[in-house]
């Protein structure tokens, strides 16, 4: 890939890094990082945000606004075990944000089969690929969630972090992002080992990989879309009450094909039975 053309995705992540750490960092804390350091410190520092912005928005909508509507008051979990949520997803934080800054390391340096801009392919195409880049994600999910599960030492020394939370009462927006920071990268990874396989827009891939933030305190409100082939709360409920269903991340199909799909309209039928 030629200097020119990357030069515009350096050019992208300066402009990224002056957005988020020059409006909320003095520039003497920043400016003399290696450029590194830099994207790690933006990562954590918008990924932190996030995480805070959308819980406290997401439960202030259920749990205050909509009390009683969306879920029982047995179903609500107590302060207590989302501050424990919290604690373990800021502990995690820093680690998780290593990953978004080392794929954009190997952007950078044309490692990836990136391209900088939509014009480059085309509007048919960009659709196509990003297509393809998201059955790639949903299907390295789905194997590497199921995979931590099924060996054991990963379950028990990784995955079993996140799994404390198995009733409806513990389970909350912020339990989307408390887990080992082992097992959190290595459920993100196929966002990156995609970079290498299919042709991706960067701007979708930084994107996509700050939405998991929202997708992932989607699935763990408890409150069941009903939108499908969608893998909301109500599947992912099921597979924090089973361990041995519904195991996708963005939809169902891999649950469908290979056998492991709970539905939860199903599953609440059998239950009154």
């Amino acid at each position: 890939m030629e200097d020119k053309y990357l030069q515009l995705f350096l050019d992208e992540t300066s402009l990224y890094n002056d957005i988020v750490l020059g409006h909320l960092l003095p520039s003497s804390w920043w400016v003399s990082l290696p450029r590194f350091f830099q994207t790690w410190l933006r990562n954590y520092i918008a990924g932190t945000l996030l995480y805070f912005i959308s819980g406290f928005l997401w439960s202030f909508y259920i749990y205050y606004l909509k009390r009683n509507v969306y879920l029982p008051k047995d179903a609500i979990p107590t302060t207590k075990a989302i501050l424990l949520q919290i604690f373990v997803a800021m502990k995690a934080m820093p680690w998780y944000c290593a990953l978004p800054s080392v794929s954009e390391y190997m952007i950078e340096n044309g490692w990836t089969k990136c391209f900088a801009r939509v014009s480059d392919v085309g509007w048919f195409a960009y659709i196509m690929y990003l297509i393809a880049y998201l059955v790639v994600v949903e299907f390295g999910i789905y194997w590497m969630h199921r995979e931590l599960h099924d060996i054991k030492p990963l379950y028990k020394y990784l995955h079993a972090t996140h799994h404390i939370y198995n009733k409806q009462n513990t389970l909350s927006p912020f339990a989307g992002l408390a887990f080992h920071p082992l097992d959190g990268i290595l459920q993100a990874v196929p966002h990156v080992i995609a970079l290498f396989i299919i042709p991706t827009h960067f701007r979708s891939h930084i994107a996509l990989l700050f939405l998991e933030a929202i997708w992932t305190a989607n699935i763990h409100d408890c409150i069941h879309g009903k939108l499908w082939p969608i893998m909301g709360a109500g599947y992912h409920t099921i597979h924090h009450t089973t361990y041995r269903h519904n195991y996708g991340h963005y939809t169902i199909w891999m649950d469908w094909m290979l056998g492991t799909l709970r539905d939860p309209e199903e599953d609440a039928f059998e239950k009154v039975k």
